[in-house]
């Protein structure tokens, strides 16, 4: 018999499964084509704060997340390669390709200006060191190369202040979870709480891009040197 899993265990950094809570809306109806994000988001957002200063490290234009952010916690800062990141014109167009023109009307003009917006790589952040309560990287770490992820993982330990937290989603097979703790030997930081590495039967999947797809979530602390 396969376990159930609960609202309880969101600390545990494990497969994402088909029982888990999920979120059809967040600011605005989520893409269809998006399968894993109704998930994703309604796990990340349990970890964001009303005092904290955060960021959405490699955010997407169109994507939700940062906006809902901006509603949700003291400070907010997202940053993307993608220069069009920087323009609330091209932010709008793109939420009105993938969701649709209403979409754009009704995002709400507070919620870019609450926004601090940067074009930047993740292997080299602009930001300050110690800045963060935490960093969310949503389905991101797939697409960069070992060397690059290596990189990243050294600037999210840089950013975050003593026990910040990394709120990490991504692809498997294209990043393996059981790298994770190599990783975090290299890297300053550390899995907080269980790590579960073992696919379970109800993992949530897609083909929809060739190959099937799974989707795995981690908390990561930085710890305090105290």
């Amino acid at each position: 018999m396969m376990d159930t899993p609960n609202a309880t265990d969101f600390m545990e950094s494990r497969y994402i499964r088909e029982g888990d809570p999920k979120t059809d809306t967040l600011v605005f109806p989520l893409h269809p084509a998006w399968w894993s994000r109704p998930y994703e988001y309604e796990w990340a957002r349990q970890f964001a704060r009303q005092n904290d200063v955060v960021l959405d490290a490699a955010c997407g234009i169109s994507h939700p997340f940062k906006f809902w952010l901006a509603e949700h916690c003291r400070e907010v800062h997202a940053c993307d390669w993608d220069e069009r990141i920087l323009s609330r014109e091209a932010i709008r167009l793109d939420v009105a390709s993938d969701f649709g023109e209403q979409a754009a009307r009704d995002l709400p003009e507070s919620n870019l200006d609450r926004l601090h917006l940067a074009q930047a790589n993740l292997a080299q952040l602009p930001y300050e060191s110690e800045m963060f309560d935490s960093v969310f990287c949503i389905s991101v770490l797939e697409h960069l190369d070992t060397g690059t992820m290596l990189r990243a993982f050294r600037e999210f330990a840089r950013v975050l202040k003593p026990d910040g937290r990394l709120i990490a989603t991504f692809d498997v097979p294209e990043m393996r979870p059981d790298l994770l703790e190599t990783i975090m030997a290299v890297t300053g930081l550390t899995i907080e709480g269980k790590l579960s590495v073992q696919e379970p039967e109800d993992a949530i999947w897609s083909d929809m891009y060739g190959m099937p797809i799974r989707c795995f979530r981690a908390v990561i602390r930085k710890e305090s040197l105290e």
